[in-house]
């Protein structure tokens, strides 16, 4: 194992709530676990309450009465940000312009007062962990954004912090570069064995760095699980339309099959409603001959993505559906198809709120 690595803190936030003094209610009370190691992942779109809790765990806001925050079990809702072990990234990294990279990853050691030796030893770590080596001594001005962002996750670990927090921290950078510093930490987390709590609207990012993923909406949690589960599973519609492509069917219901405009669509599900609304993953759709289909209807479109295409088909369902089809298909518009859907593709959904 390396120096660095470092054992995290669980975390526990009881009834967390946050009402702001204009009335603005930012985030419903919630409840969560995280445990010791865990990459959590808070997900949502703009104003969804994520980065109020991300900062009530950090010590920045106050929940409202009655709410806790537990590290280890030992409660910390009134102990300020500098007495938490927690280390933080930002989007805009917030680094030291008037020290080189090397001054950087060490300022945190260094007015902790740990020992010269010991404080370039792990800052050299550092810089090798995170593929920076050769750019010690360079100023924060002449690196790249990649390089900047590399440099304020080594800052952030360097103290060795019982949590780390991340603030949509790859959100300022290119697409290119964004995958690729993805998977780099990725590894560094696992590497480091730190408790991590991400923020991003981002579900690419989501689904690679979550041991679990939090969904929130509206200042409320919709659904806490798996990337996997989060993704076949949805609890509610607004889940399944927030993460990936989803087909949202509307149907009514007889003898375990949706009636639908193009056919009938067998379902697993055995419920006791006249109408439903289902879901079913693009991916898991089948382009077959339209003739003795179960399921048909007309292409509408066709975009071609390189490793796969999609297929938009028109009067099977309510809505036009998206079909995910071999990139060497050969299919054009006003073409009719047959869609050939597993039963147990085909997720329901409950009524909405």
């Amino acid at each position: 194992m390396s120096d660095v690595t470092a054992h995290g803190a669980s975390v526990r936030i009881e009834h967390c709530g946050k009402t702001f003094s204009d009335g603005t209610r930012a985030l419903e009370p919630a409840t969560l676990d995280i445990a010791r190691g865990e990459t959590l992942v808070l997900l949502g779109p703009s104003g969804c309450g994520k980065t109020t809790m991300l900062r009530i765990i950090a010590g920045l806001e106050l929940p409202d009465e009655g709410g806790k925050v537990l590290f280890d079990g030992k409660d910390v809702t009134s102990m300020p940000i500098e007495r938490r072990n927690v280390g933080m990234v930002f989007q805009s990294y917030a680094l030291f312009p008037n020290m080189s990279v090397a001054e950087n990853i060490g300022y945190g050691l260094k007015i902790r007062g740990l020992p010269k030796n010991e404080r370039i030893a792990r800052v050299a770590e550092l810089i090798r962990l995170t593929n920076i080596t050769g750019l010690e001594s360079r100023r924060i001005d002449q690196l790249s954004g990649g390089q900047r962002q590399r440099v304020a996750l080594a800052r952030a670990v360097a103290i060795r912090p019982g949590i780390l927090l991340l603030d949509e921290p790859l959100t300022a950078l290119d697409a290119a570069l964004r995958d690729r510093l993805r998977g780099e930490l990725n590894r560094l987390l696992r590497a480091l064995g730190i408790t991590a709590i991400y923020v991003t609207h981002d579900q690419s990012e989501a689904m690679e760095l979550g041991d679990r993923i939090v969904v929130m909406g509206k200042g409320r949690i919709a659904q806490i699980g798996t990337p996997r589960e989060i993704y076949f599973t949805p609890r509610n519609r607004f889940v399944a339309e927030f993460i990936g492509a989803a087909n949202i069917i509307e149907a009514c219901l007889e003898n375990g099959q949706l009636v639908l405009p193009g056919g009938r669509q067998p379902i697993t599900s055995r419920i006791n409603l006249a109408a439903a609304v289902a879901m079913v993953r693009p991916e898991s759709i089948r382009l077959v001959e339209a003739a003795g289909a179960a399921l048909s209807g007309v292409v509408d479109s066709v975009t071609f993505n390189g490793e796969k295409q999609r297929v938009v088909v028109s009067g099977a369902s309510d809505k036009l559906l998206a079909v995910d089809a071999p990139n060497q298909v050969q299919i054009k518009p006003g073409d009719r198809v047959g869609l050939s859907i597993s039963p147990e593709a085909v997720r329901l959904l409950p009524p909405e709120d």
